[in-house]
């Protein structure tokens, strides 16, 4: 998954959310070095990745991409999944998404502290754009395909995987359906779990 739903599955506690956004940018052990309940939110975050990468959905979903992106397809569904996230009624109004938006760029900014030095430089681009929110449009999804390959060391172009997602736009949205709401329950047992410990 990527920014918006790391968030989302948070679950409203604010150092779980700061853990659950920065994993990808500490390594390791490196964990260890931050209070406990951003530690709590790294573990949240692996999960779910690890939760994600082997659902038999997201295996569908990314045969979409992996002819033309291979390894990378992965990183292309999770863009995808925070498309249809964000434009889910089930979970946000426009109204609601901007406020959650927001909200999460606040909470952020109040623990800048613990923000590894990649992702506090890449924070203001994400507030000034508006990243979560613009996860509900086409334009900020396909922006966010950029990204990808910007991260990627052997991507070239992301126009490819802006037209598969635009031909292949209800698939992706019907494997998003199937594939959430198991997600979140997940999320949700495993956010106990890690409070418990």
């Amino acid at each position: 998954m990527n920014y918006l739903a790391h968030s989302y599955l948070s679950f409203g506690d604010e150092q779980v959310l700061v853990g659950n956004l920065i994993s990808d940018f500490v390594k390791g052990k490196k964990k260890f070095n931050y209070p406990e309940g951003i530690q709590r939110g790294i573990v949240l975050h692996r999960a779910i990745d690890t939760y994600t990468d082997a659902h038999a959905v997201t295996k569908l979903a990314k045969d979409i991409f992996r002819p033309q992106y291979r390894l990378y397809s992965g990183a292309f569904i999770d863009v995808v999944y925070d498309h249809f996230l964000a434009t889910d009624p089930g979970e946000f109004s426009e109204t609601t998404l901007h406020e959650f938006s927001q909200n999460t760029y606040n909470i952020l900014d109040r623990h800048s502290k613990y923000l590894p030095d990649r992702f506090a430089r890449m924070f203001p681009y994400m507030r000034s754009q508006n990243w979560l929110f613009n996860y509900r449009t086409m334009w900020g999804t396909e922006s966010s395909f950029g990204g990808v390959v910007r991260r990627a060391t052997y991507l070239q172009e992301s126009q490819t995987a802006c037209l598969l997602f635009e031909e292949n736009y209800q698939a992706l949205q019907h494997h998003y359906q199937a594939f959430f709401p198991d997600l979140k329950s997940f999320a949700q047992t495993m956010y106990k779990d890690i409070m418990e410990l």
